[in-house]
This record gives structure tokens, C-alpha cells and sequence, in this order.
């Protein structure tokens, strides 16, 4: 959750960016800066953006596993040798 307290112009930033950058780190939140007074940029430490990739691409799998699975609840699959056909030929691997 981004926390609207850690909101700030991007010309402070740059005038404190090594205590902003310690903070960063030191609290793993992200820090929102600003450009004319309109939310531009998010800022965060490396470990806490990785760690919310790989979060999302987790959620994202189960989502297509989910449909899958209902998918196939209905009828609506095809077999797996036919499946590695297509894929193969779309992806020019041979069988």
C-alpha cells in the first residue's frame, strides 16, 4: 500500500536524494514524487520491486490456471498432443 504521507516534489528528492534513497531501502516503501504537483513517479528499492514482480507473475499463473481448469470443466479443452502440435508449429519447433 502506498502511503500518501510519502509523497514529495521531485526537486526535493533531488536535493536529498541520499537521504531519501536511505529511507527507501531502510523502510521498503515506496515513495511518490511529484512534477507541478501531479503524482509522476513512484520510487522504490530494487529488492521491493522484484519481490512485486515476481508476486504478479504468481497471480497472474494462477489466473490462467484457474481458466484452464474451468475451461476444461466445460469442454472447451483440446487434447495435449494437439496442443504441442500448435505449439510447436507457432513457435517453429519440430514435432
Amino acid at each position: 500500500m502506498i502511503d500518501l504521507r510519502e509523497v514529495r516534489s521531485v526537486t526535493e528528492f533531488q536535493r536529498n536524494i541520499r537521504d531519501y534513497v536511505g529511507r527507501i531501502k531502510k523502510k521498503k516503501t515506496p515513495l511518490i514524487l511529484t512534477v507541478n504537483g501531479r503524482a509522476e513517479l513512484v520510487v522504490q528499492d530494487a529488492a521491493s520491486y522484484q519481490l512485486m514482480l515476481e508476486r504478479l507473475e504468481r497471480a497472474e499463473s494462477v489466473a490462467a490456471i484457474r481458466r484452464g481448469v474451468e475451461q476444461s470443466a466445460r469442454g472447451q479443452g483440446i487434447p495435449l498432443a494437439k496442443a504441442e502440435l500448435k505449439l510447436r508449429k507457432r513457435h517453429g519447433f519440430s514435432s
